[in-house]
């Protein structure tokens, strides 16, 4: 995963689609805004590059050469002479936690952190900064910070000895806790394994070692005092402003429950939300296909002039690093073990044929190979019982793609929803992915070039908070495979560049 930095070039958010403005007679409406001397990227294959943009009210009313802009300007109008900089229209961040995000920025926000020492000084200066606080909770920490992906309790203890700790794990699927946490959800050594999840424990001792993997985590999190409404609110105007910096004037909210929906809601009616927000609401996959009717009534319920709530959320698996991601062969340290999915596959085809005929668009997390093979299959379900529509349905992450399988995206009109600032040879690929994987496979990881070759729709999303929220570094990625801060050099799997 990587690491939030600013943009050092100017981006400017146009709040419409320049190709559709370009050239064109004098509108009847003259500009309030001009910008001049530009180097403005239209997205038009007929006439890719202008200098100058004409706006009224928030409205592109020409696209061009300088002349004609200025031809346009109102006596009031603002006119910026933009030096050369560059004029973009705006980006869709199509997987983004923006409320949750937000939320973790006032909370022990470890993001970013690259070693231990960095992340124990801060739970410790969080911890004595805020010594009120029930409860010390947040996260961000990156699973190669320590060994195995599996911070101690014995280290959370000397950091935080007064009260229960809880803090999340940069990818959202793990919690690093204490012994205090433990006590208070009752977890010892002769605690089973919940569904879905994974207690680690210490070799010799067999007791919890303080790291819980996917649903393991919910023993403790059910614990933490819950956020307030205001807190959500708080959280999503600072997620706002952030996407607001980077130039994205739309999102698809990842996965939200209705404490996420009440905070999009609550800005729309006010006025203040400032990107359009496509929800993906949360399915608890353990009631199948008796979810519909309750997302039906939140669709209906939350929609309003910035948000509607048409898209459904299953999450398929868990994460590759602490082997949670479902694959069709055993991890090589692990003989046996394929990761297991989150529902079983009639399970998953059932619930896409129900939730595509309830006419939602589905998207879903899938890491391993195995996963995303049966999300496929569950889309050709739903095709097959339902009728091939343009619902859009997505496949999020796609980590590892079995080679067979490329080919189905386009011929299902699935979109393949990459996160392309993870496509390069990071300590997360390094250290912990190459190892368990073997070469063989590693080949396939992140194939975002084989997959557009076969001409499928391709959308790119952050995952923020999980990783920067800068679309021009996941562009800069994707184009090179190296990171952001990388010097010139090989890209890692160079098949799988973009261009």
């Amino acid at each position: 995963m990587r690491f939030p930095k600013k943009i050092f070039s100017l981006v400017i958010v146009l709040a419409a689609v320049l190709a559709a403005s370009c050239g064109g007679g004098r509108p009847a409406e003259q500009a309030d805004l001009v910008l001049t001397n530009g180097a403005v990227y239209t997205m038009d294959a007929a006439q890719p590059w202008a200098t100058a943009v004409a706006v009224a009210k928030g409205k592109v009313l020409y696209v061009g050469d300088d002349s004609g802009a200025l031809r346009l300007r109102g006596g009031s109008a603002v006119v910026a002479d933009l030096g050369g900089k560059m004029v973009l229209p705006a980006f869709q961040d199509s997987h983004i936690h923006l409320v949750t995000g937000g939320v973790e920025l006032g909370l022990c926000n470890l993001n970013g952190l690259r070693t231990k020492e960095d992340v124990f000084e801060k739970i410790k200066a969080y911890a004595a900064a805020n010594p009120g606080a029930p409860w010390v909770t947040g996260g961000g920490w990156d699973l190669p910070v320590f060994p195995q992906a599996n911070p101690r309790k014995e280290d959370l203890d000397a950091l935080v000895p007064d009260r229960p700790a809880a803090l999340s794990s940069a990818d959202g699927h793990s919690a690093w806790v204490n012994s205090r946490a433990l006590k208070l959800a009752g977890v010892t050594k002769d605690t089973a394994d919940p569904a879905g999840g994974r207690i680690e424990r210490d070799p010799a001792t067999g007791e919890p070692t303080g790291t819980l993997r996917e649903s393991a985590a919910g023993l403790v999190e059910k614990l933490v005092p819950e956020l307030g409404p205001e807190d959500s609110i708080k959280g999503l105007k600072a997620g706002l402003e952030l996407a607001n910096r980077f130039g994205i004037a739309s999102i698809i909210e990842a996965s939200a429950g209705e404490r996420i929906l009440d905070a999009y809601a609550a800005l729309d009616r006010s006025g203040e939300l400032s990107v359009r927000v496509l929800a993906s609401l949360h399915v608890d996959t353990d009631k199948g296909t008796a979810e519909v009717e309750r997302l039906v009534k939140l669709r209906d319920d939350y929609r309003g002039a910035r948000l509607k709530s048409t898209a459904a959320k299953i999450f398929a698996d868990g994460v590759m690093e602490p082997h949670t991601a479902a694959l069709l062969e055993p991890y090589l340290d692990r003989p046996g073990d394929r990761g297991t999915p989150l529902l079983e596959p009639e399970a998953f085809d059932a619930l896409a044929v129900a939730l595509d005929a309830a006419g939602f668009q589905i998207h879903v997390h899938a890491i391993g190979d195995r996963a995303i093979r049966m999300s496929l299959d569950a889309f050709e379900a739903a095709g097959r019982a339902n009728g091939f529509r343009d619902l859009r349905h997505h496949i999020a992450h796609l980590e590892l793609i079995d080679p067979a399988d490329i080919p189905r995206f386009r011929a299902l009109g699935v979109a393949a929803n990459f996160q392309p600032l993870w496509a390069y040879a990071d300590t997360y690929i390094t250290e912990l992915t190459l190892p368990i994987l073997g070469p063989r496979r590693s080949r396939w990881l992140y194939p975002i070039g084989s997959v557009a070759g076969t001409g499928a729709v391709i959308v790119g999303g952050s995952d923020w908070s999980v990783s920067s929220m800068n679309p021009l570094e996941a562009i800069q990625v994707a184009i090179t495979r190296r990171g952001p801060d990388d010097p010139p050099g090989d890209a890692w799997i160079p098949e799988e560049k973009v261009d």
